[in-house]
């Protein structure tokens, strides 16, 4: 073995152990190493930004929950706690590190793990078995997509919504809010200042 596949070989093996050592958080800050653009951040959001993100949502007619980068489910078991026995939440991940992650722990015949992109999520959602979404949330930090990225993904969002649903982005800066309202008719904002850092809520509603 020469000497850059020993020092390969215990890098994974740290890697490794942080993981198991840290749990949830260990591979999410994984995840965040190895993609910081795609990560939002290198802390999961706190319990009062999702109750407050999820607090809009009408439960009770809501078939499809979409949401893109889960990191390591941070809102996926709050979502599934909420939905209807007939309800169904998809997440999408470019990441395969979240996606495997997920698929191990979450044991829900509702829950379904799909790695992707979110530009391509009305192909992904025909997949499943649904023409439309009800609700989207979307953690992706839209203010280091590469160029273009991020106005594909809230246009691909705004023709999958269902009349009535909404697409919901917490962010710390306010690019997602910005081209939410580009795409969407009406648009609600929030402020949540228990969450590190101190994040910008909004909901994006489908009227038309």
């Amino acid at each position: 073995m020469s000497s850059n596949d020993f020092a390969r070989k215990q890098r994974v093996g740290l890697g490794t152990r942080i993981k198991r050592f840290l749990g949830p958080a260990g591979v999410f800050l994984k995840g965040f190493i190895e993609e910081p653009r795609m990560v939002g951040s290198v802390i999961p959001s706190s319990r009062v930004t999702i109750n407050a993100m999820l607090a809009p949502v009408d439960w009770a007619n809501t078939k499809l929950f979409v949401e893109y980068g889960p990191g390591v489910g941070t809102f996926c078991q709050p979502i599934l706690d909420r939905l209807p026995r007939d309800g169904e939440l998809l997440v999408i991940d470019t990441n395969p590190l979240f996606i495997d992650y997920l698929k191990k722990t979450i044991r829900d015949s509702r829950f379904h793990a799909v790695l992707g992109s979110a530009e391509d999520v009305e192909d992904i959602v025909r997949m499943i078995g649904h023409e439309k979404a009800d609700y989207v949330l979307s953690g992706l930090p839209f203010s280091t997509l590469p160029e273009g990225v991020g106005e594909a993904i809230v246009a691909a969002t705004g023709r999958v919504i269902r009349k009535g649903g909404a697409f919901m982005t917490y962010q710390f800066k306010g690019a997602a809010r910005d081209l939410t309202a580009e795409v969407f008719p009406k648009v609600e904002t929030g402020y949540v200042w228990w969450n590190i850092p101190p994040c910008i809520l909004a909901w994006g509603w489908q009227t038309d």
